[in-house]
Order: structure tokens, then C-alpha cells, then sequence
């Protein structure tokens, strides 16, 4: 048996030899008659190609066939990215109609509200940011109203949104607004909806500490901030921001106006509002006028009006 596969071995080898020599001299005259620059050869090759190139179709088939399932493939690949991006998309159009009905409830609320009287001297004067002199040390801007405009020293200002701070400082063309956030700024306000009053402290920061809380364990961090009209510097109910509370745990006030970008303030004209000092006829009658029927004078305890 070792002495027929050592025959058969000497038997191929030479016939391996012979082969690759054919292809190698096939190859070369291929080369040679590619290469040759003659009209007879160019009308040779011309003849070899008609003929032999269009019977490779059955060869490129399979070839285009992988072509085609590739670009297949990619292409259902694009459609499952596009499928999964519009799953993320509905998820978030969900999310977006729940808050528009949340919003087109509450703004349902807000017209019925706009029902009731306002103060009709609450008007105001819109006037052009001129100059930010904001410091470290004291933060304000420049209005391009003043004096001439009927502007009066402590009204409040707005951006259109929230609180934004009071005039402090008139001239005859122009005025002085100082902020909120104004180290010097003391703003009283009303937390909703717990009704708890506070005083908000400017630090020259973006989220001034609310401080003098009767009940902080009411009050939650979301929780709207209007101003109080204590003092009679602020009208009341008028939007300050939402309760915030920073990584030590203190409460502060993130702040509903813009004050980056601070280019158009109103200026509220608030004229105080009418302190009754007279009690009503209801507590205190008229002695002319008699005891009431039905009351017993002689029960009246001493001191009583």
C-alpha cells in the first residue's frame, strides 16, 4: 500500500508541473496579445469579447443576487430604525396630549377666573431695557422711562411673565429698576396653595432663600410664590416663580421672569390700595339709630363696641 501512494504521488506531480506551466504560458499570451498595439490584434480582441462577456451573465447571477439581498437587508435595517424612532416619537406625542389637555384644563380655569373685577388703575408703562449694571455687589437695570412717563419710585416692574423687581430711582427720561435678586431686595409673598407669607432675600443669585416660614413642612417644592401686598410696596397676587429647594436643603424661589434676558419690563402703576378705618354699620350701629330688634343691649360685655 506505502509503494502505490508513493506512485501515485510521483504520478501527479508532474502533472500538477504541466498544468500550472499551461496556465502560467496562457496567461503570459494573454498578456502579450493584450498588449500588443496592431488592428488585427485590437479586432481579435474586440471578437473575444462579444463573445465570451455576455455568457458570463449566469456567472454574475449569484454575484447579483448577494447584491440585491444586501441591499435588502440595509434596507429593512433603515425601515426597523425608522419603525423604532417613530414608537419613540408616538411615546413622546402621548406625553405632549397629556400635558396639553393638563394645560387646556387649567387654561379653562384661568378664563373663568379672568371673570373678576381688577383693579382698574393697575395699568402699566412698557419700557426698553437701556443698560444692565449688574455687580456682584448690587444688581439693576436702566429703563428708558421716567419722570415725563408718570413713573413713580417703589412700582413694581414685570417682564411680561413674573415679578421682576421695583423702580428704584426716577429721572426725567429714565429709571432705575432694582431686581430681585439684588442683595438689598426684600420681597413678602404668599405661598399657594398653603397660604403660608414669607419674605423672599435677594442674594445675587438666580433663586433667592425664602426665609420667616411659619410652617415649612407645608410648604413643597413646585409651590406657586405670588406676592402678598404686605407693606403696600407690591400689589398683590402678583407671580413671583415656584419653590425650589437646593442641595442643602434650603427653600428658595426659582424665579418666573427671565433675567437673562431682561429687554422689555412694565412698569405697573399702582397708586396703594384704600385703607377702611371706619367700622361697618353691621359691627358698630348708630346709637341714634336705636338697638336692633332681637338685641339685648343689657348682655353686652364691657369694651364691646
Amino acid at each position: 500500500m506505502a509503494k502505490d501512494r508513493r506512485q501515485e504521488e510521483d504520478y501527479l506531480t508532474p502533472l500538477r508541473r504541466l498544468l500550472a506551466s499551461v496556465v502560467i504560458l496562457a496567461l503570459f499570451g494573454l498578456f502579450l496579445v493584450w498588449r500588443i498595439d496592431s488592428p488585427r490584434v485590437e479586432r481579435f480582441r474586440a471578437q473575444v469579447v462579444d463573445q465570451v462577456v455576455p455568457s458570463f451573465d449566469w456567472a454574475m447571477a449569484p454575484v447579483n443576487g448577494m447584491l440585491n439581498i444586501l441591499r435588502d437587508f440595509q434596507s429593512y435595517t433603515r425601515i426597523h430604525q425608522q419603525n423604532q424612532e417613530l414608537r419613540r416619537e408616538l411615546q413622546q406625542m402621548k406625553a405632549w396630549k397629556e400635558a396639553a389637555l393638563q394645560l387646556e384644563q387649567e387654561n379653562a380655569r384661568l378664563l373663568d377666573l379672568n371673570k373678576v373685577r381688577l383693579d382698574p388703575r393697575l395699568t402699566h408703562v412698557t419700557g426698553v431695557v437701556m443698560a444692565d449694571s449688574g455687580s456682584p455687589f448690587r444688581q439693576s437695570v436702566l429703563l428708558n422711562v421716567g419722570a415725563r412717563d408718570g413713573i413713580v419710585d417703589g412700582w413694581a416692574t414685570m417682564d411680561g411673565i413674573g415679578l421682576v423687581g421695583r423702580i428704584s430711582g426716577v429721572g426725567d427720561k429714565t429709571s432705575r429698576v432694582l431686581l430681585l435678586t439684588d442683595t438689598s431686595s426684600r420681597l413678602p409673598v404668599t405661598i399657594q396653595p398653603s397660604g403660608q407669607r414669607a419674605l423672599i432675600e435677594g442674594d445675587n443669585s438666580g433663586a433667592p432663600p425664602v426665609d420667616f416660614l411659619e410652617a415649612p413642612e407645608l410648604v413643597r417644592p413646585g409651590d406657586s410664590v405670588v406676592s402678598s401686598g404686605d407693606g403696600g410696596v407690591f400689589p398683590a397676587g402678583l407671580l413671583v416663580g415656584r419653590i425650589a429647594q437646593d442641595p442643602g436643603g434650603r427653600l428658595r424661589v426659582r424665579l418666573a421672569a427671565d433675567f437673562e434676558r431682561l429687554e422689555y419690563l412694565r412698569v405697573l402703576r399702582h397708586l396703594g390700595t384704600e385703607n377702611i378705618r371706619d367700622p361697618g354699620s353691621l359691627i358698630e350701629p348708630d346709637p341714634q339709630d336705636g338697638p336692633r330688634p332681637g338685641v339685648d343691649l343689657s348682655r353686652t360685655e364691657p369694651g364691646d363696641g
